[in-house]
C-alpha cells in the first residue's frame, strides 16, 4: 500500500476514553483522560498524563490517589462533557448525573456507573512537555457483579465500553479472537465428534 508521511503526532488509534476520578467523597473532581494504559502487570501498574492546567491535577499531584474509571457508551455524552468542561466553573459529575461511590483501598472517589474502577496510587510523576505523566500502583478492581459469571470469569464484552480515536468515540465492536487463538490446535470434525454415538 501506498502511505503518506505526516509530522510526529498523537495517531496511536484507538485508546481508552475513560473518566478518571480524585479528590473525596466531600469534594470529588473528574476528568476525562484517553492517555492512559497499563505499563507493568507484577506489581501491576498504570500511568494517566494530564496537563498541569486541568483542575484535577493539582488534586491527583496533592493527594497521590485517583481512579481510572471505565465507562459504558451509553454515557459518551457526560465523558465528552467531563473533558470539554472545567471542574473550576461547575460541579461536572453533578451536572452530568454522575454518581461519586466510596473507593475500598484509597479517599479518592470511583463512579458508581462505571462498570469497572481502578483505584491507583501515584509513586511517580514525569514531567513530559505538554503533559505530566502520573504513574500509579494500582491498588484494588472493583467490578460490577453483573460482568462476574458463577464460576468468577469476568465477561468484560458485556461492559459495553467505548473507545477514541482521532478525534471520534467508537462502542466497542465484535469479538474477532481471544489470546492465543492463533497459535492453537485446529479443532477436526472428528475431535468435535468425539465422544458421540454413531446411530
Amino acid at each position: 500500500m501506498e502511505k503518506v508521511q505526516w509530522k510526529p503526532g498523537t495517531l496511536l488509534s484507538p485508546v481508552p476514553a475513560v473518566l478518571v476520578s480524585c479528590g473525596t467523597m466531600e469534594k470529588p473532581a473528574a476528568l476525562t483522560i484517553a492517555w492512559t494504559g497499563i505499563i507493568c502487570s507484577d506489581p501491576a501498574k498504570t500511568y494517566i498524563s494530564v496537563r498541569p492546567e486541568r483542575n484535577s491535577y493539582n488534586i491527583i499531584k496533592e493527594s497521590g490517589e485517583f481512579v481510572i474509571n471505565m465507562m459504558p457508551s451509553t454515557s459518551v455524552r457526560a465523558v465528552d462533557y467531563c473533558g470539554i468542561k472545567s471542574g473550576k466553573n461547575e460541579d461536572k459529575l453533578a451536572k452530568m448525573k454522575l454518581t461519586p461511590m466510596e473507593s475500598t483501598t484509597i479517599s479518592a472517589p470511583q463512579i458508581a456507573q462505571a462498570p469497572i474502577s481502578i483505584e491507583c496510587r501515584v509513586t511517580e510523576v514525569l514531567p513530559q512537555g505538554s503533559h505530566d505523566m502520573f504513574i500509579a500502583e494500582i491498588t484494588a478492581v472493583d467490578i460490577d457483579k453483573t460482568l462476574i459469571d458463577e464460576k468468577g470469569k469476568l465477561h468484560i464484552e458485556k461492559a459495553g465500553l467505548m473507545t477514541y480515536a482521532h478525534g471520534t468515540y467508537f462502542a466497542l465492536g465484535k469479538k474477532i479472537g481471544s489470546f492465543g487463538f492463533s497459535v492453537k490446535p485446529k479443532r477436526t470434525k472428528q475431535s468435535g465428534n468425539k465422544g458421540k454415538r454413531k446411530k
